[in-house]
């Protein structure tokens, strides 16, 4: 990737930075299929998660999933218990099962760290925008949330009431925490939502790393470049800072 005119870059993290986005798909996985499999419909396929969760505010994922199911359930609230039968209850559900996976552990891609540090020795800024509200969490697992002096994620954007992903407001928010004009950052996504919500917010790149969503859809969804993995991205970076 071309790095000129860049000063800052904007991280998903699921996926991108960190392989939690196994994590998260075992555990919708594992929430999903009981859920169903107790009301005796379709069972549940990773296709699923790609099609109506993948990036998604989780509300909005667990909604979508239960829609193409022909279920509807009322939203619920932050007094919600896992075991209730609410959109909420089903999302802590998930949660608990996530944070159980996490114990086990996180390991970053070792070609992001890299990426992370080209970008760091080349003084280009970064934040992390996510729309997990375990981001921290996850961050501190993988030893890397000293990384990041700016995190957008599902509890900012709930608190502040930030419309999600494939809406552009998060990165928006993310360049804003930053300084930096949205036309001086490149954003990068494995997600579709993600990609379109950086496609439709004017920033000067979108890139996608193709961890499974796959490589046509990102281009067609907005990305302007996808990639296996960010170490890709160094060469171009060391390119534009010499």
């Amino acid at each position: 990737m071309d790095h000129h005119g860049i000063d800052a870059v904007l991280f998903d993290l699921d996926g991108v930075i960190t392989p939690t986005a196994e994590k998260h798909m075992q555990a919708w996985n594992r929430m999903f299929s009981a859920y169903f499999a107790e009301r005796g419909i379709d069972p549940y396929s990773d296709a699923d998660y790609f099609r109506y969760i993948d990036g998604k505010p989780r509300v909005e994922g667990i909604a979508s999933m239960l829609a193409a199911r022909g279920i509807t359930l009322p939203e619920g609230d932050d007094e919600d218990l896992p075991d209730a039968d609410t959109v909420s209850g089903l999302g802590l559900r998930k949660n608990l099962v996530f944070r159980e996976l996490l114990d086990e552990g996180i390991e970053p891609y070792p070609g992001s760290v890299a990426y992370l540090d080209a970008l760091d020795a080349a003084g280009i800024a970064s934040c992390v925008v996510s729309s997990s509200k375990n981001a921290r969490p996850v961050l501190e697992a993988a030893g890397l949330l000293d990384r990041f002096e700016v995190i957008v994620d599902g509890l900012v954007a709930q608190a502040d009431r930030i419309p999600g992903k494939p809406r552009p407001d998060t990165y928006l928010r993310g360049a804003e925490l930053l300084g930096v004009p949205a036309g001086r950052c490149a954003v990068i996504e494995d997600a579709v939502s993600g990609v379109q919500a950086g496609a439709a917010g004017g920033f000067a790149r979108v890139i996608g790393v193709d961890r499974g969503a796959g490589r046509e859809v990102l281009l067609r969804e907005g990305a302007d470049l996808v990639v296996d993995d960010l170490a890709d991205l160094i060469p171009g970076l060391t390119e534009a800072r010499s």
